[in-house]
């Protein structure tokens, strides 16, 4: 009797780390969002210098994030894109814009109305982070301050670009409330999400 033996080979499927999730997770949830580019350091691109962030930031004029090799694998990287994915969201999807607006009129409150742009953004993140599918997280897992309190986005320069620090724990709050998974609850004071909900891909 001859046996015959088969040998089933299982096709290897790759598991995308978390900073390639999240923008997965980004580019799946709304249209022209940038690529992520690994840089050496921030410094040097996009017009900044070495008073950017050093780790994370999105360059506007060309719709990118850049992410330094040094957190490239660190855990707060999937934060640290999925923040910087929030600014992308509200710059391409008209945020921005109406934030702006608000801010020229009524410079006496600007730090309020950047530090509303700012919480809405971390809870973009949060919501993109539960759509990468990644373990809930506080950001108090990864940091003791805020991890952007220094220029993190803007056009080319970028280093003169806006700066508005956030209490970390308020940042927390509403890095928590994205990672239900609403886009909707993500409205801030007057900064609704009517847009975040209009851009979204259903």
């Amino acid at each position: 009797m001859r046996w015959v033996i088969l040998f089933l080979v299982m096709p290897v499927v790759a598991v995308a780390d978390p900073v390639e999730r999240v923008e997965q997770a980004a580019m799946e949830a709304f249209d022209s969002m940038p690529p992520v580019q690994i840089a050496r350091e921030i410094a040097g691109r996009c017009g900044a210098d070495a008073n950017v962030n050093p780790h994370a930031a999105y360059c506007t004029s060309q719709n990118v994030i850049f992410l330094t090799r040094d957190v490239r694998d660190q855990p707060q990287a999937a934060y640290l894109v999925a923040h910087s994915y929030g600014h992308a969201v509200q710059v391409r999807h008209g945020v921005a814009d109406f934030a702006l607006a608000q801010i020229r009129a009524r410079r006496d409150e600007e730090a309020m109305l950047r530090g509303l742009v700012e919480r809405q953004v971390d809870c973009i993140a949060g919501f993109l982070v539960a759509g990468a599918d990644l373990p809930k997280a506080a950001l108090t897992d990864w940091f003791d301050t805020d991890p952007f309190d220094d220029i993190h986005w803007g056009r080319d320069p970028l280093s003169i670009g806006p700066v508005m620090g956030v209490d970390l724990a308020d940042r927390d709050t509403w890095f928590q409330i994205g990672q239900e998974g609403d886009i909707a609850a993500c409205s801030p004071g007057e900064f609704t999400a009517d847009l975040l909900v209009a851009a979204l891909r259903k």
